[in-house]
C-alpha cells in the first residue's frame, strides 16, 4: 500500500504539468468523450484533455488505480470493485456523471441457430442434448459489468445456471467478434458495435437487447479516484460539465450521423460505419430478418440519464449480489451508493454550465 501511495504522489506531481488523461474503451458509448474532444467542449471549459484508447475494463481499472489515468469511461460496477478492493488494490473512486443508459445486446452464434437455438428455452434444450460432452462458452466484458449481470439473468430465466451449465469468460469488447467467428465463443453480451458487426458479417444474431432485459439501466460512468475529485475539484467539475454538453449533443437524432462518422475513425472505435450506424440511427438489426425501430438503444442524456443517483447505484449493487459477482455483500457498507454516486458533483457541474451560458 505504501508503494502504491508513493506512486500516486509522483503521478500527481507529474500531473500538474500534464494534460488530463482520460481513458475509454472503443464502443459506441464512448461517444460523449469523442464528441467533447471534436466539438471543442474541453477547451470551452479551459481543459487540456488527452483521450487514451484502452483495450478493456481491466486496463481501465488498473490505470485509474495506479494514477496513469485521471478519469475514464467505465462500467459502473468498477466503482465498487475499485473502492472495495474486489480483485484489485483498494482505491476509493467516485462518479459525478452517468454517461449513458442501455447500449448492450446478447449475441449468439449462427452455429447455435443452425442447431435449432432460437431463444433461451431452445438454448437449454441444446445444452441438455450435449449432455456435458461440451460446455458452451459465452463472453462478458467484466465480472462487475451490466453485461455479466444481464447475461446471467437471461440464462437463469431459461433455467440455465451460469458457471455450471455454461461457462462465462471475460473478453475485452473489441475481441468478442473475432472470438465468436473462430468458434472460441458461442455467444456474448457486449456493447455496440460488436453485436452489429457479428450480424453484418453473418457470424451471429442478437437474441435480446439490454433495453429489453433491464429497462433504463445505468451503463457507463465517468470514473475518477476520490483524491483526484477532491484535490483537483475545479478540473473535475469542468470535465463533467463538458461531458454533460457532449451527452446532450449525442442524444439529438439530427446529430447521430456526425457522431457515427466520428466514432468510425481509427482513433476512436475504428469499426465499419455500417455496424456503428445499426444501433445509433433509430433502428436495430437483430439478424435473420428482424429489424425493429429502437430509438432508445442508446440513451446519452434523455430521461435524466446523467445524474448519478443513489437509485442507479443501488441497481448496480443489487445486480452484483444477484449475479453472484459479489460473493460477500456484507463488505459493502449500506451508505456506499451515495458516497460513490455523487449527485452533488453533478449538480455543481450543471451550475457551471448555467454560468457559462450566462456569460455568452
Amino acid at each position: 500500500m505504501e508503494k502504491l501511495e508513493q506512486h500516486r504522489v509522483r503521478t500527481r506531481q507529474r500531473g500538474r504539468q500534464r494534460p488530463l488523461r482520460v481513458g475509454y474503451v472503443p464502443l459506441n458509448d464512448c461517444a460523449p468523450l469523442a464528441m467533447a474532444h471534436e466539438l471543442g467542449l474541453f477547451e470551452k471549459y479551459g481543459l487540456n484533455v488527452e483521450l487514451r484508447r484502452e483495450i478493456g475494463w481491466a486496463t481501465i481499472r488498473d490505470k485509474i488505480v495506479y494514477g496513469e489515468l485521471e478519469a475514464a469511461h467505465a462500467v459502473a460496477g468498477l466503482l465498487f470493485a475499485c473502492s472495495f478492493g474486489l480483485g484489485v488494490v483498494r482505491s476509493e473512486c467516485v462518479t459525478g456523471l452517468i454517461l449513458n443508459l442501455h447500449g448492450n445486446a446478447i449475441t449468439l452464434s449462427n452455429r447455435l441457430r443452425s442447431r435449432g437455438v432460437l431463444d433461451g428455452r431452445t438454448l437449454r434444450t441444446e445444452i441438455e442434448r450435449l449432455g456435458g460432452k461440451r460446455r458452451l462458452t459465452f463472453g462478458a466484458v467484466f465480472p462487475f459489468s451490466s453485461h455479466n449481470f444481464i447475461l446471467s439473468n437471461w440464462f437463469r430465466a431459461a433455467g440455465i445456471e451460469p458457471h455450471v451449465d455454461v461457462q462465462i469468460a471475460t473478453v475485452p469488447p473489441p475481441q468478442m467478434f473475432s472470438n465468436l467467428r473462430v468458434g472460441n465463443l458461442d455467444g456474448y453480451c457486449v456493447g455496440e458495435p460488436w453485436n452489429s458487426l457479428a450480424v453484418m458479417r453473418r457470424a451471429g444474431w442478437c437474441v435480446a437487447t439490454s433495453a429489453e432485459l433491464a429497462p433504463m439501466h445505468p451503463e457507463k460512468v465517468l470514473m475518477v479516484r476520490r483524491d483526484f475529485a477532491e484535490e483537483r475539484e475545479s478540473e473535475h467539475l469542468r470535465l463533467i460539465a463538458a461531458l454533460i454538453e457532449a451527452c446532450e449533443f449525442c442524444d439529438r437524432p439530427q446529430n447521430r450521423d456526425r457522431v457515427v462518422e466520428t466514432l468510425a475513425s481509427p482513433q476512436y472505435v475504428n469499426a465499419p460505419i455500417q455496424a456503428l450506424r445499426m444501433s445509433m440511427t433509430g433502428t436495430f438489426d437483430y439478424g435473420h430478418g428482424r429489424i425493429e425501430k429502437d430509438p432508445d438503444f442508446h440513451i446519452f442524456s434523455r430521461h435524466g440519464a446523467n445524474e448519478p443517483t443513489a437509485e442507479k447505484g443501488d441497481w448496480v449493487l443489487q445486480q452484483m449480489c444477484v449475479s453472484g459477482a459479489l460473493e460477500d455483500p456484507a463488505i459493502i457498507p449500506p451508505d456506499s451508493t451515495t458516497k460513490l454516486f455523487r449527485a452533488d458533483m453533478f449538480r455543481q457541474a450543471k451550475q457551471l454550465i448555467k454560468n457559462s451560458i450566462g456569460k455568452d
